[in-house]
């Protein structure tokens, strides 16, 4: 019998490989995404006459009063949940000198306040259930404060911090819970942006990273680096000095 997934933020990117694969895995999967079209595609192609297993469901992770509600339809809609990924996330671009309030409000609601809003109710949920795994799609943009993108930083950041007390606290009833931090990835997010294509760093598609996610939650790891190469850049970045590292272009 498959497994019962939710994917928040699953019509498109690594969230839409994610439930993609698991699908043809034979999980059954709620796709939650604000893209309606998106997510009756997916959900189309998985589909039979004679067997449902994706259920599409239109949500804005913004929408924070309807998050709790929301989490319990697709548990209805499941019979049950044994997996819960959060992959939504926004960076818009923002210039060298820019100090954009909307554009940030709108990456911290999506990347941080949403993902907390969506997971209280599932922590609650798992906690009584006293099993479960939860996800969070974060990046390696979480390990410093880079001038590039201030508030996207500040927004993975919190998140890594929120699932690392997550972990802790449902460490004590047998509830996994996965920090998943991407480097370069193939996304509808990244387009516009020069990523690598060659070398240990180059950029790799969201199909690949849907891959080693799924590997590393089944694991049973607290988190990971996609691809593993990017631990050790993390490494490298969080112990260069301050002095030399506010000189960075990064």
């Amino acid at each position: 019998m498959g497994k019962k997934i939710i994917v928040v933020g699953a019509s498109s990117g690594i969230g839409k490989a994610i439930a993609e694969q698991e699908l043809n895995a034979g999980s059954s999967v709620v796709l939650l995404a604000r893209r309606e079209k998106s997510l009756e595609s997916i959900a189309k192609k998985a589909n039979s006459s004679k067997e449902k297993r994706a259920f599409p469901l239109v949500f804005d992770v913004t929408k924070f009063v309807t998050a709790e509600k929301t989490f319990q339809k697709a548990v209805s809609l499941l019979g049950g949940v044994d997996e819960v990924y959060f992959a939504s996330g926004v960076m818009p671009e923002i210039g060298k000198q820019e100090y954009n309030v909307s554009k940030d409000l709108e990456m911290l609601n999506v990347n941080l306040i949403g993902a907390v809003a969506f997971l209280n109710p599932v922590a609650t949920f798992f906690t009584k259930q006293k099993s479960g795994k939860i996800i969070g799609i974060s990046s390696i943009a979480g390990e410093r404060g880079r001038k590039g993108n201030p508030v996207y930083n500040t927004s993975k950041a919190g998140l890594n911090t929120y699932l690392e007390a997550l972990r802790n606290r449902l460490s004590e009833v047998n509830v996994q819970v996965t920090t998943i931090k991407p480097g370069f990835v193939k996304t509808e997010m990244t387009d516009g942006l020069v990523l690598p294509e060659k070398g240990l760093l180059k950029a790799i598609t969201a199909d690949e990273a849907a891959e080693k996610i799924r590997a590393i939650v089944a694991s049973g790891k607290d988190e990971a680096f996609v691809p593993g190469i990017w631990a050790l850049v993390a490494l490298i970045i969080r112990n260069i000095p301050n002095f030399i590292f506010k000189k960075l272009s990064i």
